[in-house]
């Protein structure tokens, strides 16, 4: 394990995995080492709970290991189908809801300078009518493959979704010819989209049974879409099987994962009960959505956990920023933030009027790269935070690429799982949203 440079003053090394920094010095006055030291142990319990399934939800571990949640031959053959995909559809539809599509549209979004493949689209996330209708329209001169992710297929929204686009297909290319066109990413051994994809022909992958949803972005959940699209999804798992080894870790400050979880926990102890995930990277806006659900889902319980917001930077400091620096002391930031996007992206040099209103003062950026402009904002960001009272913990990544990706996922599997552990809830479980579908399913009469 390396670690990045620190002073005394900044509190002590911090966690750093291959091409992904841990960084707490914004946080240090406000979760200090004694209470960091005093939370260890429970910190080392929650996670040998874990390791041993001894925990609540032990059924639920097998995002643990990447290369048992999605063997080497499972790989294998989520590749040939995509290849399957990519020779004759120019749009992939995805329909699923929550854990089904957010990974893969999170990892899509991230990596969309490595994927060469079909474009996805996601349907079965709402009931809008506009926005099914617009889709189905959108796509109608397009050569369509359909991906229907669920593991019940009851389902609500991707049900409904699925009915949709079943139509669309077979009125395009006829019963036969759509059946060879949808894939079905489901329960391995029984539900209504088991028994569909059966009766129908369809080509079947499983989604595993100790797998929940929220946590199945590197099964065949997310890893059939994100292969079609054509990003490497070998390299995918080997990133989170790396970041795997990083986190089992025994001290808490060589563990990024733990260390993060521990933070999260003083500081929520402390009366900072907001986090707000800060990403100063847009293609980045659509992971800060599966994380929110991944720690929302998973923590808020029995009246427990952190909300979990987000703000993508800059734009979002032209709105949310005065709320952030001067509003009530109630949250913390973690930033997440890439160094090297674009990196050959430099500034113009550019010739201004004589009049110097004219000039926008500018002149002395000509030549430097735009994501180091974009490093320098966020770190004035960070500063001006924590002088106005706002932890900071920053997550900063070398660049994005899918070792990294895989890496990250992993890392805030493992920290949610450790923070819901040491909130007492059981992280692997979502009472609510069962809660929400009942009510549903009576005023729609459903069985």
């Amino acid at each position: 394990m390396a670690f990045n440079d620190s002073t005394e003053s900044a509190g002590p090394a911090m966690p750093r995995w291959e091409t992904i920094v841990f960084d707490a010095a914004g946080a240090a006055d406000f979760a200090p080492a004694s209470a960091l030291d005093a939370l260890e142990a429970d910190v080392a319990r929650a996670a040998r709970s874990l390791e041993t399934r001894e925990c609540p939800g032990a059924d639920r571990l097998g995002w643990l290991d990447p290369e048992a949640a999605c063997p080497a031959a499972e790989r294998a053959a989520i590749r040939e189908e995509a290849e399957r995909a990519r020779a004759d559809c120019d749009a992939y539809v995805v329909i699923g809801i929550g854990g089904s599509y957010l990974g893969a549209r999170a990892v899509r979004e991230a990596l969309r300078g490595h994927a060469d493949g079909p474009e996805l689209f996601f349907a079965g996330t709402g009931l809008h009518a506009g926005a099914t209708a617009r889709l189905l329209r959108d796509l109608r001169d397009r050569d369509v493959r359909v991906c229907a992710i669920s593991k019940s297929g009851t389902t609500l929204e991707p049900a409904l979704a699925l009915r949709f686009w079943r139509e669309f297909l077979e009125r395009k290319y006829g019963r036969a010819g759509a059946a060879r066109r949808i894939t079905a990413v489901t329960d391995a051994h029984r539900g209504a989209l088991r028994a569909l994809a059966v009766a129908a022909g369809w080509r079947v992958f499983a989604v595993p049974d100790d797998v929940g949803g929220r946590f199945s972005v590197l099964t065949p959940v997310g890893l059939l879409p994100l292969a079609v699209a054509g990003l490497d999804i070998d390299a995918l798992v080997a990133g989170a099987t790396s970041m795997r080894q990083a986190c089992r870790e025994p001290r808490l400050r060589d563990n990024p994962a733990h260390f993060y979880a521990a933070h999260r926990h003083v500081l929520g102890a402390r009366g900072f009960r907001t986090e707000i995930l800060s990403a100063f990277c847009e293609d980045l806006r659509w992971l800060q959505e599966w994380w929110k659900q991944l720690f929302g889902e998973s923590e808020g319980q029995r009246g427990r956990g952190l909300f979990p917001a987000a703000a993508t930077m800059t734009a979002d400091l032209h709105s949310l920023g005065q709320y952030i620096q001067d509003g009530p002391r109630d949250l913390f930031e973690t930033f997440l933030c890439a160094r090297e996007t674009a990196p050959a992206l430099r500034v113009p040099a550019v010739e201004f009027p004589a009049d110097p209103e004219a000039d926008d003062g500018l002149g002395a950026l000509a030549g430097r790269s735009l994501d180091a402009i974009n490093a320098l904002a966020w770190e004035g960001v960070r500063q001006a935070h924590v002088a106005g009272g706002v932890p900071c913990l920053e997550l900063t990544l070398d660049r994005l690429d899918p070792r990294t990706v895989g890496g990250l996922i992993h890392f805030f599997e493992k920290a949610v799982a450790v923070s819901g552990l040491l909130l007492g809830v059981n992280p692997f479980e979502q009472p609510g949203v069962e809660a929400y579908k009942r009510e549903v399913s009576r005023l729609l009469g459903r069985r």
